[in-house]
């Protein structure tokens, strides 16, 4: 895939990581389409990529909106070629907590969010990038999302983001041999400590500590970074079927 020729929808691409793909993509003269339950961040994303980009208000663990988004994408790009899955949730919490055990309801919410949204954009990306001719090099496409390393070494208060985690990385292998015989590729990013808004809100000593915990380099990535391994995937056919850490070696404790 040519980088100018990316036909691309990308979940929670209305802020963070999302964003900074979208903006990468637009850059490199590309279409995106942003996928985010976030209307006001939406405009106003779209306002600051410009034509190129569009922006679908979606619920990512709705199957009826995943689906309706993408075929809106698909209809106005003349098909898709690239997805990239970065809506999710922390979901923190204790299963035993001060207030009694932790709700059903909540567990399952960070699980339909995380990892049946990641499920629903897949499903609904490939269906169009099945119908693209291949490229030179066979390809009709490829799809990214986005795991953690708190799915092998997931934090106290981590149970329900770790599991959703978890099951982006056990599913990755069987998608990528399923899609094989299409000339569709699927990976995944597992990043460690980002710069992302989340972590904008925590005091000063807080991340000279989290700072610390990362060998080298010993700070958080940047959301460039983070779209520069996206580009990397599209870029790097053998990449397939995988998933990349990109935490400076950290090991969460």
């Amino acid at each position: 895939m040519h980088k100018d020729h990316l036909k691309a929808v990308v979940s929670g691409g209305a802020s963070g990581l999302g964003f900074a793909v979208a903006r990468h993509i637009v850059a490199q003269g590309g279409q995106v389409a942003l996928l985010d339950i976030n209307a006001e961040q939406g405009a106003a994303a779209v306002q600051e990529l410009g034509e190129r980009a569009r922006f679908y208000q979606t619920d990512i663990s709705d199957a009826g909106q995943v689906d309706a988004a993408c075929d809106a994408a698909a209809l106005g790009f003349g098909g898709l070629n690239l997805a990239v899955g970065c809506a999710g949730v922390l979901g923190a919490g204790r299963i035993l907590g001060k207030n009694g055990p932790m709700a059903a309801e909540f567990f399952q919410k960070v699980i339909n969010i995380n990892l049946v949204g990641s499920f629903l954009l897949t499903r609904a990306a490939a269906r169009h990038m099945a119908e693209n001719a291949a490229d030179e090099r066979g390809e009709r496409g490829l799809i990214v999302h986005t795991a953690s390393i708190a799915a092998y070494e997931g934090q106290f208060g981590q149970a329900a983001y770790s599991a959703s985690k978890a099951g982006i990385v056990g599913m990755i292998l069987p998608m990528a041999r399923e899609f094989a015989k299409l000339g569709i590729r699927i990976n995944a990013i597992a990043p460690g400590m980002f710069e992302t808004a989340m972590m904008s809100s925590v005091t000063e000593e807080i991340r000279q500590q989290l700072y610390a915990s990362v060998p080298f380099p010993s700070r958080f990535g940047s959301a460039d970074e983070f779209a520069a391994m996206v580009q990397h995937m599209v870029d790097n056919q053998m990449l397939n079927g995988t998933v990349v850490r990109l935490d400076g070696a950290a090991r969460l404790q």
